[in-house]
Protein backbone atom coordinates (compact mmCIF):
# COMPACT_ATOMS: atom_id res chain seq x y z
CA UNK A 1 0.00 0.00 0.00
CA UNK A 2 1.58 3.36 -0.93
CA UNK A 3 2.00 6.20 1.64
CA UNK A 4 -0.78 9.81 1.97
CA UNK A 5 -0.42 11.50 -1.72
CA UNK A 6 1.24 8.14 -3.33
CA UNK A 7 -0.26 5.25 -5.72
CA UNK A 8 0.23 2.06 -6.89
CA UNK A 9 2.92 3.13 -9.83
CA UNK A 10 4.91 3.45 -6.91
CA UNK A 11 4.47 0.91 -4.90
CA UNK A 12 5.28 -1.41 -8.11
CA UNK A 13 9.10 0.67 -8.25
CA UNK A 14 9.21 0.29 -4.17
CA UNK A 15 8.29 -3.11 -3.74
CA UNK A 16 8.17 -4.86 -6.84
CA UNK A 17 12.01 -5.84 -7.44
CA UNK A 18 12.68 -6.87 -3.93
CA UNK A 19 9.40 -9.39 -4.38
CA UNK A 20 10.65 -10.54 -7.91
CA UNK A 21 14.14 -11.38 -6.38
CA UNK A 22 12.51 -13.18 -3.40
CA UNK A 23 9.72 -15.04 -5.78
CA UNK A 24 6.75 -13.80 -4.71
CA UNK A 25 3.95 -11.86 -6.55
CA UNK A 26 3.77 -8.45 -5.76
CA UNK A 27 -0.28 -6.81 -5.69
CA UNK A 28 0.09 -3.29 -5.90
CA UNK A 29 -2.85 -1.22 -4.53
CA UNK A 30 -3.91 1.69 -5.63
CA UNK A 31 -5.68 4.11 -2.99
CA UNK A 32 -9.61 4.49 -3.28
CA UNK A 33 -11.47 7.79 -2.63
CA UNK A 34 -12.26 5.86 1.22
CA UNK A 35 -8.70 5.65 1.98
CA UNK A 36 -8.45 3.41 4.78
CA UNK A 37 -11.61 0.88 4.70
CA UNK A 38 -10.88 1.01 0.85
CA UNK A 39 -7.06 -0.64 1.59
CA UNK A 40 -8.70 -2.72 4.65
CA UNK A 41 -11.59 -3.95 2.06
CA UNK A 42 -8.53 -5.02 -0.90
CA UNK A 43 -6.31 -6.89 2.08
CA UNK A 44 -9.68 -9.03 3.26
CA UNK A 45 -10.19 -9.59 -0.23
CA UNK A 46 -6.87 -11.18 -1.54
CA UNK A 47 -6.71 -12.78 2.06
CA UNK A 48 -9.79 -14.67 1.24
CA UNK A 49 -8.76 -15.88 -2.00
CA UNK A 50 -5.18 -17.35 -1.46
CA UNK A 51 -2.30 -18.49 0.96
CA UNK A 52 -1.71 -16.30 3.81
CA UNK A 53 -0.01 -13.15 2.78
CA UNK A 54 2.68 -10.60 3.48
CA UNK A 55 1.18 -7.35 4.23
CA UNK A 56 3.33 -4.20 3.48
CA UNK A 57 3.48 -0.27 2.53
CA UNK A 58 4.92 2.68 2.35
CA UNK A 59 4.13 5.24 5.41
CA UNK A 60 0.37 5.35 6.15
CA UNK A 61 0.23 2.14 3.98
CA UNK A 62 2.65 0.50 6.81
CA UNK A 63 0.53 1.47 9.63
CA UNK A 64 -2.89 0.14 7.92
CA UNK A 65 -0.75 -3.40 7.14
CA UNK A 66 0.59 -3.36 10.19
CA UNK A 67 -3.31 -2.72 12.03
CA UNK A 68 -4.65 -5.17 9.91
CA UNK A 69 -2.09 -8.33 10.92
CA UNK A 70 -2.52 -7.68 13.86
CA UNK A 71 -6.56 -9.28 13.44
CA UNK A 72 -5.98 -10.94 10.46
CA UNK A 73 -4.19 -14.34 9.80
CA UNK A 74 -1.55 -12.86 7.77
CA UNK A 75 2.65 -14.46 6.97
CA UNK A 76 3.83 -11.25 7.99
CA UNK A 77 4.47 -7.06 7.35
CA UNK A 78 6.37 -5.11 5.36
CA UNK A 79 6.98 -1.38 6.83
CA UNK A 80 8.49 0.99 5.06
CA UNK A 81 9.41 4.31 6.29
CA UNK A 82 6.66 4.38 9.53
CA UNK A 83 5.60 7.64 10.10
CA UNK A 84 3.82 7.28 14.01
CA UNK A 85 2.96 5.51 16.51
CA UNK A 86 -0.42 5.80 18.02
CA UNK A 87 -2.01 9.64 18.26
CA UNK A 88 -1.27 11.46 15.27
CA UNK A 89 -1.47 14.79 16.56
CA UNK A 90 1.89 15.56 17.16
CA UNK A 91 3.65 13.61 13.90
CA UNK A 92 5.13 15.48 11.21
CA UNK A 93 3.83 13.23 8.17
CA UNK A 94 0.03 13.84 9.61
CA UNK A 95 0.91 17.84 9.83
CA UNK A 96 2.29 17.64 6.15
CA UNK A 97 -1.19 16.05 5.01
CA UNK A 98 -3.11 18.70 6.71
CA UNK A 99 -1.37 21.32 5.63
CA UNK A 100 -1.32 20.09 2.11
CA UNK A 101 -5.30 19.27 2.39
CA UNK A 102 -6.04 22.89 3.23
CA UNK A 103 -3.99 24.14 0.84
CA UNK A 104 -6.16 21.81 -2.09
CA UNK A 105 -9.03 23.54 -0.84
CA UNK A 106 -8.25 27.07 -0.34
CA UNK A 107 -5.44 27.19 -3.36
CA UNK A 108 -5.81 24.48 -5.82
CA UNK A 109 -4.48 21.74 -7.38
CA UNK A 110 -1.47 23.48 -9.61
CA UNK A 111 -1.16 26.09 -6.34
CA UNK A 112 -0.38 23.47 -4.20
CA UNK A 113 1.94 21.76 -6.71
CA UNK A 114 4.41 24.43 -7.24
CA UNK A 115 4.56 25.80 -3.51
CA UNK A 116 5.81 22.21 -3.05
CA UNK A 117 7.91 22.07 -5.22
CA UNK A 118 9.83 24.87 -4.07
CA UNK A 119 10.64 23.26 -0.66
CA UNK A 120 11.16 19.61 -1.73
CA UNK A 121 14.07 18.00 -3.26
CA UNK A 122 13.66 17.46 -6.90
CA UNK A 123 12.98 13.88 -6.68
CA UNK A 124 10.43 14.14 -4.58
CA UNK A 125 8.54 17.33 -6.09
CA UNK A 126 8.81 15.08 -9.32
CA UNK A 127 6.89 12.15 -8.07
CA UNK A 128 4.48 14.00 -6.09
CA UNK A 129 3.50 16.28 -8.86
CA UNK A 130 2.68 12.90 -10.90
CA UNK A 131 0.97 10.96 -8.01
CA UNK A 132 -0.99 14.02 -6.89
CA UNK A 133 -2.26 15.15 -10.22
CA UNK A 134 -2.97 11.04 -10.74
CA UNK A 135 -4.76 10.89 -7.59
CA UNK A 136 -6.61 14.58 -7.73
CA UNK A 137 -9.59 15.29 -6.75
CA UNK A 138 -10.04 12.35 -4.31
CA UNK A 139 -6.33 13.37 -3.15
CA UNK A 140 -7.87 16.05 -0.88
CA UNK A 141 -10.64 13.64 1.39
CA UNK A 142 -7.43 11.24 1.52
CA UNK A 143 -5.02 13.47 2.81
CA UNK A 144 -7.59 14.28 5.72
CA UNK A 145 -8.19 10.56 6.39
CA UNK A 146 -4.66 9.65 6.97
CA UNK A 147 -3.82 12.44 9.08
CA UNK A 148 -6.42 11.46 11.48
CA UNK A 149 -5.42 7.51 11.54
CA UNK A 150 -4.89 6.38 14.72
CA UNK A 151 -1.44 3.73 14.45
CA UNK A 152 -1.20 1.03 16.30
CA UNK A 153 0.42 1.17 20.17
CA UNK A 154 3.82 -0.31 21.11
CA UNK A 155 2.15 -2.74 23.63
CA UNK A 156 -0.03 -3.66 20.21
CA UNK A 157 2.36 -3.91 18.33
CA UNK A 158 4.10 -6.21 21.22
CA UNK A 159 0.98 -9.12 20.43
CA UNK A 160 2.23 -9.34 16.90
CA UNK A 161 2.48 -13.03 15.79
CA UNK A 162 4.10 -12.70 12.64
CA UNK A 163 7.39 -11.13 11.46
CA UNK A 164 7.89 -7.65 11.12
CA UNK A 165 10.39 -6.19 8.59
CA UNK A 166 10.72 -2.63 9.19
CA UNK A 167 12.84 -0.20 6.50
CA UNK A 168 13.35 3.47 8.19
CA UNK A 169 15.41 6.46 7.31
CA UNK A 170 18.01 8.01 9.76
CA UNK A 171 17.59 11.66 7.89
CA UNK A 172 13.91 12.03 7.14
CA UNK A 173 12.34 14.33 10.00
CA UNK A 174 8.36 13.39 7.79
CA UNK A 175 9.52 9.72 8.68
CA UNK A 176 11.18 9.68 12.40
CA UNK A 177 14.11 6.82 12.54
CA UNK A 178 12.56 6.45 16.12
CA UNK A 179 9.21 5.48 14.84
CA UNK A 180 10.67 2.70 12.39
CA UNK A 181 13.39 1.58 15.47
CA UNK A 182 10.60 1.62 17.93
CA UNK A 183 8.18 -0.59 15.96
CA UNK A 184 10.95 -3.27 15.98
CA UNK A 185 11.74 -2.99 19.29
CA UNK A 186 7.82 -3.56 20.37
CA UNK A 187 7.97 -7.07 18.12
CA UNK A 188 8.18 -10.63 19.08
CA UNK A 189 10.15 -11.61 15.86
CA UNK A 190 11.35 -7.86 13.09
CA UNK A 191 14.22 -7.08 11.54
CA UNK A 192 15.45 -3.29 11.00
CA UNK A 193 17.04 -1.76 8.10
CA UNK A 194 18.00 1.88 8.06
CA UNK A 195 18.40 3.78 4.71
CA UNK A 196 19.32 7.75 4.08
CA UNK A 197 17.15 9.82 1.86
CA UNK A 198 19.66 10.21 -0.79
CA UNK A 199 19.38 6.08 -0.82
CA UNK A 200 15.89 6.87 -1.74
CA UNK A 201 15.63 9.46 -3.35
CA UNK A 202 18.04 7.99 -5.61
CA UNK A 203 16.31 4.48 -5.70
CA UNK A 204 12.46 3.80 -4.55
CA UNK A 205 13.64 -0.10 -4.57
CA UNK A 206 16.09 0.44 -1.31
CA UNK A 207 12.59 0.34 0.44
CA UNK A 208 11.41 -3.03 -0.89
CA UNK A 209 14.91 -4.32 -0.87
CA UNK A 210 15.58 -2.90 3.37
CA UNK A 211 12.16 -4.70 3.86
CA UNK A 212 13.74 -7.98 2.54
CA UNK A 213 16.94 -7.96 4.07
CA UNK A 214 15.18 -7.32 7.53
CA UNK A 215 12.80 -9.95 6.46
CA UNK A 216 15.61 -12.55 5.63
CA UNK A 217 17.14 -11.80 8.74
CA UNK A 218 14.46 -12.52 11.21
CA UNK A 219 14.76 -16.07 12.89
Amino acid sequence: MPGTGSDADYVQRAFGPAAEALGLTLVALEPASDLVAGHRRRLDELSARADPIIVGGVSIGAAIALEWALHHPCAGVWAALPAWTGDPATAPAAWSATATARALSTDGLEQTIAAMATTSPAWLAAELDRSWRALYPALLGQLTEAAALRSPELDEIATLRVPLAVTAAVDDPVHPHHVGRDWAAAAPRSGLTEVTLDDWGADPSVLGFGCARAWLGIS
